[in-house]
């Protein structure tokens, strides 16, 4: 059975459109990566734990802060890896410059026998959607489909612009 992860999209409507909120994974095999490697915060979903509760664990870990709100189920997908990604949407308001973020340890440099620390999540920030499906991981780009499809055309872009993102 595959590995099963819970996340939250996180977004907010201002007079820049709706904007997603993505993460940066922390540790030096995605120091120098950008497009394409950002991420909803998620996680794994703990045996027999609820996936909401999981989802919203995960993102408190990642942000070091407790999000709050209606959450729509956004189904779910699987990863290139096999890992499958079950997600909610949320509008909340996040201080992305006050992130804090949980550690993992790795060996580094490899084969070195040193252990180093890395935060989770080195950095977030939050992407208008067309700019947020270049930097979403490829695997996770349904779900950021699937909220652009049910988000109503006027959160799509700035005031003035007309046309919602591709689907």
């Amino acid at each position: 059975m595959p590995k099963r992860s819970a996340g939250l999209l996180i977004y907010r409507v201002g007079d820049a459109g709706c904007e997603v909120l993505l993460v940066h994974p922390g540790g030096p095999y995605w120091a120098r990566k950008d497009e394409g490697a950002w991420s909803i915060p998620k996680g794994l979903i703990e045996p027999g734990e609820d996936e909401l509760e999981a989802a919203r664990r995960e993102t408190r870990e990642e942000l070091g802060v407790a999000i709050d709100g209606d959450f729509e189920y956004l189904g779910e997908c699987k990863q290139p890896g096999g890992k499958v990604v079950v997600a909610w949407a949320v509008k909340a308001d996040v201080d992305t410059t006050k992130i804090s973020s949980n550690l993992f340890q790795m060996e580094w440099p490899p084969r070195s026998g040193t252990m180093a620390e890395f935060p989770e999540v080195d950095r977030a920030g939050w992407f208008a959607l067309d700019e947020a499906e270049r930097k979403l991981l490829n695997g996770q780009q349904p779900l950021l489909r699937e909220f652009s499809r049910r988000a109503p055309i006027g959160m799509h872009a700035a005031k003035g612009d007309a046309e919602p993102p591709h689907p």
